[in-house]
């Protein structure tokens, strides 16, 4: 089976790989020819982990390759996968479908024989309905059909996501595209995990609720924190409470400085704008986006709070600049929104990440002092802020902080350690909820 990626982007790179993988002859194409030179190089643009060894491994296999060169590849394709960039349109909130509907024109001009045009980008309702317009207008002698294939990738571990998937979503409107999906997602019968098809409607929308639903868990749980701290309660015990509950389950009540990443902050925004656009009430995801910068502002405060009420002349170590460990990806992070309401106030900011720093040097102050050793980003520091939470802050030794540190502050945004350890070896430790 003959698959073409268009965009080679975290969606598409990962897809790609993937389905390489499972045994089809993968070609990512993108317009972004030096994209394509580093991939061909075998550098890999993105951090993702297992990654490039899946890529190094289906190179040189013969099944996954790159390219920029639309006219060789799509018109031997049987399936022809729109995985390009909908980021949130600048002024409204609305996804920016301009990536999607120009792919659409340059796959439209070169189909030949029958073809599955897929949108795995996440689409608001309706993107399908206009590609296949779209393409027809462009070619009308096309045969083809139009899909739905929404990813549900976490990254950090998008290959295990992928391979070993909770479902897969299918929104078809023909057996003959749905047969050729189904041949293709076949080596996941082998662990059994459900393919469920659908509409292409409701198809688009699993995916904005899927999210909207796991950063409203995420909100919740940290106004709960808020009230924890108020109350003297701890935020652990009653997220572990509650996620014993069946019902509720355990996943996504951690609290902590607030959601980003590439999915949760545009989706939330553009479910919205989409119920606003048809009429429908979405008060509930509203409140979601409202609470989620709320928590932000609060640990601006938090640290303020920390270093006596004024950070002004003070250093700040930040550990973790990430939106999640595990990736290099910086968009729409806690740190984006927190730290330069500090630097602003006069903090001097020293900060460390084992993979996010390339991207952070281009998204935050050039004042922010940028350490490969993150026990350097600690020496002599007034405060030390813990953002993300990697393994390696995990297992700090704490006495050599506690000794490098000229004041031993620890704000812990993510709850790694426990607040009567931290307090009982010398640190004026503040966390979150507790």
């Amino acid at each position: 089976m003959n698959v073409v990626i268009v965009g080679s982007g975290y969606v598409g790179l990962v897809s790609g790989a993937c389905f390489s993988e499972f045994g089809a002859h993968v070609t990512c194409v993108d317009i972004d020819q030096n994209k394509i030179d580093r991939l061909n190089a075998g550098d890999i643009p993105i951090y993702e982990p297992g990654l490039d060894e899946l890529v190094e491994r289906n190179v040189q296999a013969g099944r996954l390759s790159f390219s920029t060169n639309f006219d060789a590849a799509v018109p031997d394709a049987d399936l022809v996968f729109i995985a390009v960039g909908t980021p949130t349109r600048r002024g409204d909130g609305h996804a920016d479908l301009g990536y999607v509907y120009d792919a659409a024109k340059q796959i439209a001009r070169l189909l030949k024989n029958y073809t599955v045009i897929v949108d795995k980008s996440t689409v608001p309702v309706g993107t399908a309905r206009q590609v296949e317009r779209i393409i027809r207008e462009e070619n009308p002698q096309a045969d083809f059909d139009v899909a739905s294939n929404p990813e549900f990738l976490r990254e950090g571990a998008a290959i295990s996501d992928f391979m070993r998937p909770d479902r897969v979503v299918l929104g078809v409107e023909s057996t003959r595209a749905e047969k050729l999906l189904r041949e293709l997602y076949r080596p996941i019968n082998l662990i059994e995990a459900p393919i469920f098809t659908t509409n292409l409607e409701s198809a688009e929308l699993i995916k904005y609720a899927a999210n909207a639903f796991l950063a409203t868990k995420i909100s919740f749980i940290n106004e709960i924190s808020q009230l924890c701290e108020k109350v003297g309660a701890d935020v652990h015990a009653v997220s572990r409470g509650m996620g014993l509950d069946g019902r509720i389950g355990k996943k996504f009540l951690h609290p902590g400085p607030g959601y980003g990443g590439s999915c949760f902050p545009k989706d939330t925004l553009a479910l919205i704008r989409i119920a606003q656009e048809h009429g429908a009430s979405c008060r509930i995801v509203e409140s979601v986006v409202e609470v989620n910068a709320a928590q932000k502002a609060r640990m601006v405060g938090k640290i303020r709070e920390a270093l006596g009420g004024d950070e002004a002349g003070k250093t700040i170590a930040v550990l973790g600049l990430t939106f999640k460990p595990e990736t290099d990806d910086m968009r729409d992070s806690p740190a984006l929104a927190i730290l330069p309401p500090l630097l602003d106030k006069g903090a001097k900011i020293v900060a460390h990440d084992p993979q996010g720093m390339h991207a952070a040097r281009q998204l935050l102050s050039e004042n922010i002092t940028f350490v490969d050793d993150v026990y350097q980003a600690m020496k002599d520091a007034d405060a030390t802020v813990l953002m993300t939470e990697w393994n390696q802050y995990r297992g700090l030794d704490l006495q050599r902080v506690l000794n490098d540190m000229r004041t031993p502050v620890f704000v812990d945004l993510r709850n790694v350690y426990e607040p009567d350890f931290m307090r009982e070896i010398g640190f004026n430790y503040y966390c979150v909820g507790r």
